[in-house]
């Protein structure tokens, strides 16, 4: 009975560790300017703070099986946490943009190992019928920092200064470290194993990843078919064969894609593909909306997105109950439909929209969230070899956070070609005395000509930000229904999976 207590106490740290490593990528977005002042950093510069995390952290994911294997779960997990609890205070103390730079990146890569580690943790630690509980606490987590990032760096960078976005992570992290390092079952490690590292397919998927990101961070401004954006990603899918194939048949592989050959955790992992397609462009698209379209503050920005998280917290106690109960696959459906609903029906937004036109979307979304990722979980790693566990949770996450990536890349696309398209239909509709189009662009009608005639300079320097602010409303409707129609996409993954009896048991001649 002790040792099972002490199991979850470690856990229950190794996800403390997860969720700071998650919260320090939202944590920083709406604060971005207050560091950029306060470091002198110039503003084309600045999305560089969260891109090197970012970029960090996705090459470390699909590593952390191979170390998982060399290191052990728990020996690996307190190398992470002390490597990312030391870049922090980096971050804290950087001077100018590059050490800022510098520790961000090991902020990313150390916080990117914490992420499969815990889910493996889930399927490595706990018997069947534990399973359930563990993994709604960690996805509850995973999905919660996110959430709340803005409340708690906007919050912090109001109250404190901007340093203590990273010194946040210090206390909590030596706890989380003290527990596990005491609670956490010790395993042998395979040191020789490091020896053995394909170093050339590290190399690759470094340049893939690397390549993917940036291109996918400059490809709606700079425009897809530019020549440096067309290098970037040519580079990354070269990158990317070169690794598959090194992966495929070297003796000691950095990713075991082979388990992509099961064909629940193919599906799965396309799951978690779209699920991290519109749960990042969500969580990307309210504080656009809410900061440009209605001027909040970042703390009011916050408060309006904690009902997301309040409605999954809600419902993680549900969630549990029916899948100890229920084929994962019928879980999935259930909360694939919900959470294409939840964002089509954030698709019908205008300029006055705020909190309460945004509480049942938000409802619906968060109810729908751990149907999303609880059961899908199940299917990708409920019946995996507990040796092929770390590298098949290290695959399930990579894909969330590609998934993401490309989710963004898309929103912004959208937000970048569709806005003035639609601004300038709007103003050609109110020309033509639309009585429509000027209530959405919010302009009395008996501000437009009577003859046709086009606006006086000084009426239109009025009107153009009106007209500015409603196509970005159109853009980010329209952003809203793509990611919602493609997030509806899972639900023809799923009759691709075998059936699963509730709690991981595949039916007979499986």
């Amino acid at each position: 009975m002790l040792q099972n207590s002490a199991r979850w106490i470690g856990f229950i740290a190794m996800c403390l560790g997860m969720f700071m490593a998650i919260l320090d990528i939202q944590i920083v977005v709406t604060s971005l300017p207050a560091i950029s002042a306060a470091l002198d950093i110039p503003n084309e510069q600045m999305s560089w703070v969260q891109t090197a995390y970012l970029i960090a952290e996705v090459i470390a994911i699909p590593l952390t099986g191979f170390l998982t294997r060399c290191l052990s779960l728990r020996g690996l997990f307190l190398i992470s946490l002390s490597v990312f609890l030391l870049a922090s205070v980096g971050c804290a103390y950087s001077d100018g943009f590059v050490p800022l730079i510098i520790a961000r990146t090991v902020q990313g890569f150390s916080g990117g190992c914490l992420i499969p580690l815990v889910f493996s943790a889930v399927f490595l630690l706990f018997p069947e019928k534990k399973q359930a509980i563990a993994t709604t606490i960690a996805g509850g987590l995973a999905v919660l920092a996110p959430t709340i990032g803005p409340t708690v760096g906007g919050y912090i960078t109001d109250t404190f200064d901007w340093s203590w976005l990273f010194l946040v992570n210090i206390l909590p992290g030596i706890v989380a470290l003290a527990i596990a390092a005491m609670t956490v079952p010790r395993e042998d490690t395979r040191l020789d194993l490091l020896s053995r590292l394909d170093w050339v397919a590290v190399i690759l998927l470094a340049i893939g990843l690397t390549c993917l990101e940036i291109g996918l961070k400059d490809g709606p401004s700079d425009g897809w078919t530019a020549l440096p954006v067309l290098v970037l990603l040519t580079v990354s899918v070269l990158a990317a064969g070169g690794f598959i194939a090194r992966s495929l048949t070297a003796a000691t592989p950095v990713a075991r894609l082979r388990l992509f050959t099961d064909r629940n955790f193919a599906v799965a992992c396309g799951l978690s593909f779209l699920f991290g397609i519109g749960l990042f462009a969500s969580v990307y698209l309210m504080p656009v909306f809410l900061g440009l379209v209605r001027g909040h503050s970042p703390l009011e920005i916050g408060l309006t997105m904690l009902v997301t998280g309040a409605a999954q917290l809600a419902t993680a106690p549900i969630a549990v109950q029916l899948e100890r109960r229920i084929d994962p696959r019928l879980l999935s459906v259930i909360g694939f439909i919900g959470f294409a609903i939840g964002l089509g029906m954030s698709g019908f937004q205008t300029t006055a929209t705020d909190f309460d036109e945004m509480f049942w979307p938000q409802i619906v979304r968060g109810v729908s969230i751990m149907f999303c990722l609880l059961p899908p979980t199940r299917l990708a790693l409920g019946l995996l070899r507990p040796e092929d566990v770390p590298d098949g949770s290290a695959l399930f996450n990579l894909m969330r956070n590609l998934g993401g990536a490309i989710g963004i890349a898309l929103v912004d696309t959208i937000l970048w070609q569709r806005a003035p398209h639609h601004a300038a239909a709007l103003g050609d509709r109110v020309l033509a005395k639309d009585p429509e189009a000027a209530g959405f662009v919010g302009i009395p009608l008996d501000m437009v000509p009577s003859d046709g005639a086009p606006l006086s300079p000084e009426v239109m320097s009025f009107v153009r930000p009106m007209f500015e602010k409603a196509g970005l409303v159109l853009a980010v409707n329209e952003a809203w229904l793509v990611i919602g129609g493609l997030t509806a996409l899972g639900l023809a993954l799923l009759p691709a999976a075998y059936p699963m009896k509730p709690g991981g048991r595949p039916p007979h001649g499986h």
